[in-house]
């Protein structure tokens, strides 16, 4: 099959099956998120053009229902790490001064790293983006984004654990009690 007959290929697909994808997206994830469901769906339909089934429909819809649940997974991720943060944020607001120790042996640990990993890291957590949009961001799947950002972690697990801004990371993430004693005058 030539390039020009998978065009012709897809675009027929494209046009017999786009409204019943959407549909299945509208009810699946909403009108919010269907324009993408669909846009994903289709860009997998044409990398795999070779693979799809003479009846395409409940292997697209198929595609659109594997999308949905990255999409859902995804969004659970970040509403986790969003808590997290929030959690740290408090803890922060708790004692200050523990606050500062925690972000200079932060970005001392980030300045240990390479600018690759450093990237990796900020991208979702600074800068706001998405792990799909920071994938895109350094050229990369959103797999692999995955992969490079597991490791970049671990390696500022690694900083973190041998920061000179205070004590080993497992005692600076300790609850500190101090004895309350009663003091007379």
């Amino acid at each position: 099959m030539t390039h020009l007959d998978d065009g012709r290929r897809f675009t027929a697909i494209y046009d017999a099956y786009h409204r019943q994808v959407y549909a299945y997206a509208v009810t699946r994830a909403g009108r919010d998120l269907a324009d993408d469901v669909v846009g994903d769906t289709f860009l997998r339909t044409w990398r795999r053009l070779g693979v799809v089934p003479a009846e395409p429909l409940p292997w697209l819809l198929g595609i659109a229902r594997n999308v949905i649940r990255e999409q859902y997974r995804a969004e659970v991720r970040q509403a986790s790490l969003a808590a997290e943060l929030r959690a740290w944020a408090d803890d922060a607001r708790a004692d200050v001064a523990d606050g500062i120790t925690e972000k200079a042996a932060m970005l001392a640990a980030l300045a240990q790293l390479g600018e690759d990993d450093r990237e990796l890291l900020t991208l979702v957590a600074w800068h706001g983006l998405g792990p799909r949009d920071a994938a895109r961001v350094v050229g990369c799947s959103t797999a692999t984004y995955f992969v490079r950002l597991h490791r970049a972690r671990k390696r500022l697990e690694r900083a973190l654990d041998q920061a000179p801004a205070g004590p080993p990371r497992a005692a600076r993430r300790a609850p500190v009690s101090l004895p309350t004693q009663e003091y007379s005058r």
